[in-house]
């Protein structure tokens, strides 16, 4: 009885991306993540949340909403819709990663990584309308969705780099450093969602449960914890440079606190403002950004090599980014 050849190997034999498209595709899966904690987010701050009253279906008759349920109806079904559209992206990342000659199971392992946090995701999505928006699991809805940005990050590096063990750029001191910036930064986000449970936008118009704390005492632990942040990346800049570490981790962390920057001017204007919905999605938005910024520090202090390429590709193998910038930095002779 003759093999059968699944649809990916299928896919394979026919079409060969280049490693750049394989690259973009990772990329996009980034900005779709990106995309769907801000249209969560926009969901919550115009009070949609309930917009669909039950899960999987909008209404117990209805799949879709129905005109009686107004905008926001529209806008979580919307958002519902939209976990589609990152399913395709995905999808199309796990198939170019598949495709790709020489095969990389690093890579698609984390598409299909990415795929299952999504569709838990979207279950525990449906959970949180099914018990009325309850605050701590819509803080942990979030924070699933940190998870999946997390993995989008990830790809979009391993793409960027080829399977050789990983080699340290900078100092063990340097390198412990940047985790306890990622582990402050992780409880940042944490305290982040603690703040919006206790605060003043459920996420819908009627009553809705918060978490019992106080909100302003809450806040505060949040911007204590901004302070850490920001002090960790201002001593990973000095820390770099005094230790000569290559450009591209000193890029990133101007890149990180240029974000932090930004995300200081929302926080502040929300806070004095009175929490207007439009800052305080920029703050979300800001968020992502940071959490964005402070993986790439991260991953930036290592080198696993140049994409591995095709046969029939250039014979030159490209080289990774630590080593551009080895090259860059070397004084002429």
């Amino acid at each position: 009885m003759p093999n059968t050849l699944n649809p990916l190997e299928l896919i394979a034999r026919r079409w060969q991306p280049s490693a750049a498209f394989v690259r973009r595709a990772a990329l996009a899966t980034v900005v779709m993540a990106v995309i769907i904690v801000v249209t969560g987010g926009a969901v919550r701050l115009t009070q949609s949340g309930l917009g669909c009253s039950t899960w999987p279906k909008c209404t117990p008759e209805s799949l879709t909403p129905t005109a009686a349920m107004g905008i926001n109806g529209l806008i979580e079904f919307g958002n519902r819709m939209l976990t589609y559209v990152l399913c395709a992206f995905i999808g199309l990342f796990i198939v170019a990663a598949r495709a790709r000659a020489p095969h990389r199971r690093s890579l698609t392992r984390l598409g299909w990584g990415q795929f299952w946090i999504v569709m838990g995701n979207a279950v525990w999505g449906g959970i949180v309308v099914l018990t009325g928006l309850n605050p701590y699991l819509v803080a942990a809805h979030f924070l699933l969705t940190t998870a999946l940005l997390t993995v989008c990050v990830l790809s979009w590096q391993r793409a960027k780099e080829g399977d050789e063990e990983p080699r340290d750029v900078a100092a063990r001191p340097v390198r412990q450093l940047a985790w306890l910036l990622v582990v402050a930064t992780a409880a940042l986000t944490v305290i982040g969602t603690a703040v919006t449970g206790a605060g003043p936008h459920a996420g819908d118009a009627h009553k809705v449960h918060r978490i019992p704390l106080d909100w302003q005492e809450i806040t505060q632990l949040h911007v204590d914890f901004v302070y850490i942040v920001v002090g960790l990346s201002v001593a990973m800049v000095f820390t770099l440079r005094a230790v000569k570490a290559p450009a591209a981790p000193r890029r990133r962390v101007l890149e990180l606190l240029g974000c932090l920057a930004l995300q200081g001017v929302f926080g502040y204007v929300q806070y004095f403002l009175g929490l207007p919905e439009l800052v305080v999605g920029l703050h979300m938005f800001g968020s992502t950004l940071v959490w964005i910024c402070v993986l790439r520090v991260l991953l930036a202090l290592r080198d696993r090599g140049p994409v591995p390429q095709a046969a029939d590709e250039a014979e030159e193998p490209e080289a990774s980014e630590p080593q551009r910038a080895a090259v860059a930095s070397a004084p002429s002779r």
